[in-house]
């Protein structure tokens, strides 16, 4: 390896070792090997592995051939009281993106502002609209959520410290709330990591460093499936009489298929759950909804479509796309297809994995708004509103990074543009829109290019500015294999922590009643106030007993390595790799 890190790193200098040529080769045959057995893999893409036999509309990703993921050949350190901290706060996380989602009144007023300067935004917005005046059938919301961190030392040590001695903290990245992906590889690479270790493919020199009880487990897959499976329960016995299943909905021509096959087939292994994949181009040629049965939503597998008794009812709809503006673009001419899709399956009777309403809490500005002070309360924040435990909520607090709007109206607002035009303020923070996906971001100067470029300063407000994050310096080290080559240097780490939560949506509508273990649908709600000659207006104590939440978990890790010079940290958009930890005590 080049040069070790300088001895005043928060990090050890002497790791990861120095390889051999022949170590080196040892280790990098070992890990390809075990990733292609155990599906640590994605599909190659024909630019990586171009072949003349393979067509553009048969396999335009080349589905044929997979590859190892992109990963750390040693799991990277990463300090034991950060790690479980993140742990600790991820079922608060869950409860408050859960309670921002059902507050509509709240969530509204902050989407309606966006939806002036947003046409995406709108147009979801639009659409939940439209279910609530129809009335939502489905109460129950699911989120499988990752909140996403990176470690912090402050540039200026605190007054009568040393910055050496000042230890790192966590700041969030980012929460997201629709298609939080790697839950299915991240297990995989500490599964890798832990086997290297115990294999002894790693060198001796390493064995102060790594040691198995260092390495947290990591059952990310086990858990997601788990709040997969909470939904499925809760959503009860099918109303159509048909076989009950869960509905993974997936990009065209997706390569990161291995990472969400991994919880299907926990869902089948555990639960005996039957689990399909529909495009998001195709929902409704491959299901129908049953109007006059409560809106339940009906797959029946294409290649079985003219078999009898091959139809099955939708518990549960699991949104792996849909998250991008570039997924409702027409195409053939047809340029509200996928909006439709969006509704259509928004109406259903499914569980919704995210509804659009938990989408939108999601959004950037929702996360700008809690980490800025509010003006009646300069001590305190928004958060206050929707998480009422005062410990839990400043622990919270202290993972936001510092955050400002960028609209005009607003003394925050003003100082975010003032901030994000100064050439030297601006090297130190950056712009996010309300987008997923990786790749969205702007920094530095380029950010007065961008807002300088729209005619409107109104749509500045459409974006938020957040402080970057100070990430210990100088870096630690490690070697990243991605596309069968070695990448190695310093290295920045993102941790994300999955959580599960089921929760009662208090969206309103025509026939919003729960459904599943327990609690009724809309149609077994009438039937039974029929019975006790109660009219739907009498007040329903059985209802309002149960409580909002139903599940909530921490369910696992992720670990992203990148490399310092990249902006972005994205793996499937090419830009970082997937690590796992080992504790250290710092």
């Amino acid at each position: 390896m080049a040069d070790k890190a300088p001895s005043n790193s928060v990090f050890p200098a002497d790791y990861p070792p120095q390889l051999s040529q022949a170590q080196s080769q040892l280790l990098v045959s070992a890990a390809k090997e075990w990733s292609i057995s155990h599906g640590l893999a994605m599909f190659a893409s024909d630019q990586q592995h171009p072949s003349p036999d393979v067509g553009d509309s048969d396999d335009p990703v080349g589905y044929t051939r997979a590859i190892p993921a992109p990963i750390t050949l040693f799991p990277s350190l990463f300090p034991m009281g950060c790690f479980n901290e993140a742990l600790i706060i991820q079922t608060a996380y869950n409860e408050l993106y859960a309670n921002i989602a059902r507050d509509e009144e709240w969530l509204g007023s902050v989407i309606t502002q966006l939806a002036e300067i947003d046409d995406f935004i709108a147009k979801l917005w639009h659409i939940h609209l439209k279910v609530k005046e129809e009335g939502y059938i489905q109460p129950l919301s699911l989120g499988l959520f990752r909140s996403d961190y990176m470690l912090h030392i402050p540039s200026e040590a605190p007054e009568n410290t040393e910055s050496l001695n000042t230890p790192p903290t966590i700041k969030q990245v980012e929460f997201n709330t629709i298609a939080s992906s790697f839950g299915g590889l991240s297990s995989r690479v500490s599964s890798l990591h832990r086997y290297l270790l115990q294999t002894a493919a790693y060198p001796r020199s390493a064995a102060q460093v790594l040691r198995p009880e260092l390495f947290p487990t990591n059952a990310s897959i086990e858990k997601l499936a788990a709040g997969l499976a909470s939904a499925h329960r809760a959503y009860g016995r099918p109303i159509t009489g048909k076989l009950p299943c869960v509905l993974f909905i997936v990009q065209g021509n997706e390569r990161n298929v291995f990472d969400q096959k991994h919880i299907e087939y926990a869902l089948f292994a555990q639960q005996k759950i039957k689990v399909f994949r529909v495009p998001f181009d195709k929902i409704q040629e491959q299901t129908e909804i049953v109007e006059d049965q409560e809106r339940a939503l009906i797959y029946k597998p294409p290649a079985f479509w003219a078999e009898e008794g091959r139809a099955y009812e939708v518990t549960t709809v699991y949104l792996r796309a849909g998250y991008a503006p570039s997924e409702y673009e027409g195409r053939n001419g047809d340029n509200g297809k996928a909006w439709r899709n969006r509704h259509y399956l928004e109406r259903s009777r499914a569980i919704k994995c995210p509804t659009i309403l938990t989408q939108l809490a999601g959004c950037k500005k929702v996360q700008q708004i809690l980490a800025t002070p509010s003006d009646d309360k300069p001590s305190g924040s928004i958060l206050d509103r929707f998480l009422p435990y005062p410990s839990m909520s400043a622990r919270l607090r202290g993972t936001f990074a510092p955050m400002y709007p960028l609209d005009s109206a607003t003394d925050a607002g003003r100082e975010g543009q003032s901030l994000a035009l100064n050439h030297e303020t601006a090297k130190n923070f950056v712009m996010k829109p309300q987008r997923e996906g990786g790749g969205n971001n702007i920094y530095g100067i380029s950010m007065t290019k961008v807002l300088q470029s729209l005619q409107d300063q109104r749509e500045w407000a459409k974006y938020i500015l957040m402080r970057l994050i100070q990430t210990p310096a100088p870096p630690q080290r490690n070697v990243i294999m991605r596309d069968g080559k070695l990448q190695e240097g310093g290295v920045v780490c993102e941790l994300g922590v999955f959580g599960t939560c089921l929760w009662r949506q208090s969206t309103g509508g025509k026939d919003s009643q729960t459904s599943g273990d327990g609690v009724q649908s809309a149609g077994e709600k009438r039937k039974r106030e029929e019975a006790e000659g109660r009219t739907p207006d009498d007040d329903d104590e059985m209802d309002d007993d149960q409580p909002a939440i139903i599940e909530n978990e921490e369910a696992g890790y992720l670990l992203r390595t990148k490399g310092t010079d990249s902006e972005e940290g994205g793996v499937a958009a090419g830009f970082g790799a997937i690590d796992s930890v080992c504790l250290v005590d710092i």
